[in-house]
Formats: C-alpha cells, structure tokens, sequence
C-alpha cells in the first residue's frame, strides 16, 4: 500500500479521536436553563399563570402578588432580621453583597452597622421609604453600611474594580456587579419589582431596560445582564426559606421568579 494511503488515513484517524476527546472533556460554559425549584403552589396561589407566556403571563403573576399585607418602613428593621437571619446563628443576618455574618443589633447607620438596602433603587422611580414599593420586602436586604453606600442607586452591569469589604462585588462609575452568590438574587428582586409595580396602583411603572445611568428614571439596567445572572445562580435554600418567610408572616404573596426562575424568559 502507498506511503501516502498511509498517512491520510493516520491522520483521518488522529482528527476523529481528537474531536471525539474534545467533545467529552470541553467544559460546559454556558449555565443550565433556569427551572422551576418549587410546584407546590402551582395548583393554587400560581393557578391562573401556569401555561402562559410573555405579557399574558406578566399580566397573571402582577394580578397574583399584587395581593399583599404592607407593613412599614419602621418594621422592616425587625422583618429582615427573621427574613436574612443567619442559618448557622440565630443571632445573626447574612448580607447582602458581602456575604457577611453580622449581629441582628448592629442596624443603624454607622460604619460597621447594617441598614435597608433597597435593591431597586428607591431613586429609580423616586417611590422613596413610602408603604408599597419603599418597604417590599421582596427586595430590600441587610447590607453592610459601606458597601451599600459604595453601591448606591447604581444600575446593575458587569465588571469594575472590587469593592472593599464586598465579598467579591465590583464598582465602575456607572454599574455595580455583585459577588457571584448574590447575582441570581438581585436579578430575581428586581424583575419581581417590575412585575408587582405596573404603574396601576399610583406608582411608578417599574420596568429594567439596556441602560444604564438611568438616574430616577423608573427603570434598572441591565436586563440581559440580570437574565444572565438568573440562570448562572439559581434560587438557594437561603432565598428560598427567605421567600417561604415573607409569604407565611409579613406580605402574604411570593416572587414568583425563587418559585419558577424560567419564568424570567418567559416574559422577556
């Protein structure tokens, strides 16, 4: 047989086994597509928004959590200390952003203490500390004082420098990025706040958009960015008993995206 029959099916070979040992050993870069963590409320609080899709779906889940008990901005100093309560101690909150451990009395304003942080901005929509939008637990976290001052009422992006004492989260002039275990979090905060308020209930039409800077404009950016952090970090044990706490003893209603995350690409 000739050299050159030889060589061509070596290498013939050589490229098949090669494709085949690349094809199992390339890590997957792309995150699962988000799924549902929890049906139990699918027969009856979700009843009348399984099966539907984009504004038909929005349009249910905004009618179905806008069913809530409000308490003040007062006692959202005592909720949060049952909603982010430390599951390895009972004495303390877990924050948002850093991730750290701290006492429940260390809320205030000082450096050192925790406070409120609104993760839709309250600015964004100028709804401020009113009942309603201003003290929805469903998005307001402890957060060390610092790091929330670092955060302000930036929109939400990729990329900056670190954030002391941030856990991981990183800050530009325009956008602040949080530590991984927070993002899918976020995301599922602020597209919950979208969907609660419409507009309808004499506040602001909440909705995210592709910017960011936008100022009090009532929009957070940005949503591609926070479709993404939806499916890199799944709903956790932690914001899932978070969710479970709020619906049982403070609001009565759930977001919906720690119950169905495959709901974000559903409507958008």
């Amino acid at each position: 047989m000739p050299a050159t029959t030889h060589t061509h099916r070596w290498k013939t070979l050589a490229l098949t086994t090669s494709a085949v040992l690349v094809g199992l050993t390339l890590p997957t870069v792309t995150a699962s597509p988000a799924s549902a963590t929890n049906t139990s409320y699918d027969s009856t609080y979700y009843k009348n928004a399984v099966g539907r899709t984009g504004a038909s779906l929005k349009s249910s889940l905004h009618t179905i959590i806008s069913s809530q008990s409000k308490i003040s901005y007062a006692a959202v100093w005592n909720a949060l200390k049952v909603t982010d309560q430390d599951p390895n101690n009972s004495n303390n909150v877990i924050l948002l952003y850093s991730g750290v451990s701290r006492s429940k009395s260390l809320n205030g304003g000082d450096v050192g203490d925790w406070n409120r942080e609104h993760t839709w901005a309250k600015s964004h929509g100028d709804f401020g500390e009113v009942t309603g939008p201003g003290t929805d637990l469903h998005h307001l976290r402890p957060a060390d004082v610092q790091v929330n001052g670092v955060r302000g009422n930036l929109d939400f992006d990729n990329g900056g420098s670190a954030v002391t004492n941030g856990g991981g989260s990183k800050v530009d002039s325009d956008s602040f990025e949080p530590r991984d275990a927070d993002k899918g979090d976020v995301a599922r905060m602020i597209l919950y706040m979208a969907v609660r308020y419409d507009g309808g209930d004499g506040f602001a039409d909440l909705e995210p958009d592709e910017k960011v800077n936008n100022g009090s404009a009532p929009c957070i950016g940005k949503l591609s960015v926070l479709k993404q952090w939806n499916e890199q970090d799944p709903p956790s044990a932690f914001e899932e008993k978070r969710n479970q706490v709020i619906y049982d003893t403070y609001q009565h209603n759930r977001n919906p995206f720690i119950d169905h995350p495959e709901w974000v690409e559903a409507i958008w």
